[in-house]
């Protein structure tokens, strides 16, 4: 195999290393769901709508997936136990396709904007810094340059975790000290990427809690400010989600979509948690893409989220 095909072999070996817990859980519970039945009836689909939501895939989505599997079954007249796992995949990912626009195909930005500004947003306590130092490292892979900006003026600690990890990815941090005008950090950052000709910025931002007003209005002036110096900026506001939390994920993006403008989703320690099915519910109910998946503690780890491979790696039995 050559060095393509086992990279590639390398990412879903620690996607499903990743999903093992969920994996776990969503086998267990579906073997319970078919146990002495032969074909799909009323019974199994009933059992099966458990599964799901249980599996923190969201009611709504969850409904819409069993009402897809119904019309298979009154379609095809006679399903066997056995075929339910692959009609399971094939709708959810169907579903999802319907509902999203295609899957990132790696880890680039448009040739077009430069530098590309990411501004992130996220609780406190989500993953949000270990996730930008990810990212810092997969762009930097990928041969882009990258700087950081520490807009989350609000905690001493926030910048000092971002220090840490633009030491380890080794990338320039821009930063001023704790109280400072997070607008002003943002303008430094964005200035500074300009003069080094930078390919990527990426801004934290504060994680107070997020029906509050205020926050409100400090990512608005914090995009305002950008504007100024890169036009179009920020080109993506990335909100971070806490993957083991399960259903409260949900409420988080709800917030988060009220309070600015997401344009992508991330979401983190899905390898900590039985709640991975939390990415199909809210790839689904929120018309955002699901960008990136957080599968683990190393670096590597951050993967790009893609629909089929994902379903597939959940559904599929080791």
């Amino acid at each position: 195999m050559g060095i393509f095909g086992s990279f590639t072999r390398n990412k879903k070996e620690n996607l499903d290393k990743g999903l093992s817990k969920t994996k776990e859980s969503v086998f267990k519970k579906l073997g319970r769901a078919v146990v002495g039945k032969s074909k799909v009836d009323d019974e199994v689909l009933d059992n099966l709508e458990e599964v799901l939501i249980t599996s923190d895939v969201g009611v709504d989505t969850t409904l819409k997936i069993i009402e897809r599997i119904e019309a298979r079954v009154a379609r095809d007249k006679y399903m066997g136990i056995d075929e339910l796992n692959s009609i399971l995949k094939e709708e959810i990912v169907a579903l999802l396709d319907e509902n999203n626009s295609g899957d990132v195909s790696d880890f680039d930005i448009p040739e077009t904007e430069k530098p590309y500004v990411i501004m992130v947003v996220g609780v406190n306590g989500v993953g949000k810094t270990t996730t930008i130092g990810k990212l810092a490292y997969q762009f930097k892979q990928a041969g882009k340059s990258v700087v950081l900006g520490a807009s989350d003026t609000f905690r001493a600690a926030a910048i000092e975790q971002l220090e840490i990890w633009a030491q380890r990815v080794d990338v320039p941090l821009v930063k001023q000290k704790m109280g400072s005008d997070p607008a002003s950090v943002a303008y430094d950052a964005l200035s500074s990427a300009k003069a080094q000709n930078a390919d990527v910025v990426i801004i934290d931002t504060a994680g107070r809690l997020h029906n509050k007003v205020n926050l409100m209005n400090e990512l608005s002036k914090i995009k305002k400010v950008m504007a100024r110096i890169v036009p179009g900026a920020p080109h993506e506001v990335l909100l971070i989600l806490d993957g083991s939390t399960g259903q409260n994920a949900f409420e988080q993006a709800k917030q988060f979509t009220k309070a600015t403008e997401v344009t992508a989703l991330a979401l983190t320690k899905l390898d900590g948690t039985a709640k991975g099915g939390v990415v199909i519910g809210i790839s689904d109910q929120f018309k955002i893409p699901v960008k990136y998946i957080g599968i683990g503690e190393k670096m590597e780890h951050l993967q790009i989220f893609r629909r089929r491979e994902f379903v597939e790696s959940l559904f599929s039995e080791d």
